[in-house]
């Protein structure tokens, strides 16, 4: 038996995606023209979104269980069909674990031919399970390719097997498709599905946590009451990204503010993501002209970013920098833009350490014309 999961939701939203192709091979009928799931948009459509919002989430798999104790014993055909549906099942769940090793290894080539072979066995087997996982594998892998056409097809697809095994709209796997749905539509400048997905996805959100906060640990745990909320805080988060490249940043300033209340209360406010989201608010406040409140988070987020050696630290560095430039304390400026300048410069992080390099320069220019 195969279930989708979303392990990554306990460690934090995630960011950051290359680009390549997946192929789509032909699927059953009812899963070639499929409708997206969210409503009509509810607000206007504006300027451009932002670029690829990473992949929300990892799979895992699981073995069928065994069979009920008081099951009739089979015949001798039925036994004999059920052993080979079983040898099946367990060469399409070694085939997927080779894609995943694959991926893991930075081969998506190899992996693209793996899982092709994965679907093609279940489809010959009939094991509708195994098509939903690998569907959803390959759209994740076509995603974080950059094939977004592809990746849509595939996403559309496992969402019609999901939903036609009786998953509801609002389960949380639902709504990471939805939410990868949207950010491909945001990349391609098609607003109107973007901004109705990711109204979708928050909406269905607030609205299943409100329903599910008296319920005991009996009915729902802790921590899949965490995890919703988690997904509820990538939702946020992307949504807030698309709104402040569309010229937005009030409205991205309310999103990020929830969802860095969410990564802290889950969290905590040392979590490389809650840092991030922390960055992220002090820009938005920055593009407001809102100077001192955004040095306020942001030089909170340097502060923590260097405690636990964060993985962008340069970044958050930099960010620091641009705003105490708007706060006209250059000096100070030029001292952090040094230091995250040493900082990408040990991650070899090329692009940031560009970035930063020119950032400086314009910095002593405006020092020489003063």
């Amino acid at each position: 038996m195969f279930r989708l999961l979303s392990r990554t939701l306990g460690r934090g939203f995630l960011r950051r995606c290359r680009g390549c192709s997946v192929r789509l091979l032909p699927g059953p009928a009812e899963s070639q023209e499929l409708e997206v799931l969210v409503p009509p948009p509810r607000v206007a459509p504006h300027a451009r979104g932002p670029g690829l919002l990473p992949l929300l989430a990892a799979l895992a798999w699981f073995s069928r269980p065994a069979a009920a104790d008081g099951e009739e014993q089979q015949g001798a055909g039925g036994a004999s069909a059920a052993d080979a549906a079983d040898e099946a099942e367990a060469e399409i769940i070694q085939l997927l674990k080779r894609a995943k090793l694959s991926i893991m290894k930075d081969e998506p080539e190899e992996a693209e031919l793996i899982l092709h072979d994965a679907l093609r066995l279940a489809y010959q087997t009939d094991n509708k399970k195994a098509i939903t996982y690998t569907y959803d594998l390959m759209a994740n892998l076509a995603f974080i390719r950059g094939q977004l056409e592809n990746a849509e097809q595939l996403f559309k697809a496992t969402m019609s097997y999901l939903l036609g095994a009786g998953m509801k709209q609002e389960d949380n796997a639902i709504i990471e498709i939805s939410l990868k749905l949207a950010s491909i539509y945001a990349t391609q400048n098609r607003q109107e599905f973007a901004l109705a997905g990711y109204e979708f996805c928050i909406s269905t959100l607030e609205e299943k946590i409100e329903r599910e906060k008296e319920l005991g640990e009996d009915v729902m745990s802790v921590e899949e009451k965490a995890n919703t909320h988690l997904l509820l805080g990538m939702c946020l988060d992307a949504c807030a990204r698309y709104l402040l490249f569309s010229k937005q940043p009030s409205q991205a300033q309310r999103m990020y503010e929830k969802a860095l209340q969410i990564s802290e209360e889950i969290q905590g406010e040392r979590h490389p993501q809650t840092i991030v989201l922390m960055s992220d608010l002090a820009t938005t406040l920055d593009a407001q002209g809102h100077f001192d409140e955004a040095y306020v988070y942001m030089q909170r987020a340097s502060d923590l970013a260097r405690q636990i050696n964060h993985p962008e630290l340069h970044m958050v560095l930099s960010n620091l920098a641009a705003i105490l430039i708007h706060r006209e304390r250059y000096t100070q400026a030029k001292e952090i833009y040094q230091e995250a300048l040493k900082q990408a410069e040990l991650k070899r992080d090329e692009v940031s350490i560009q970035h930063i390099r020119e950032e400086l320069a314009e910095l002593l220019r405006k020092r020489s014309l003063t």
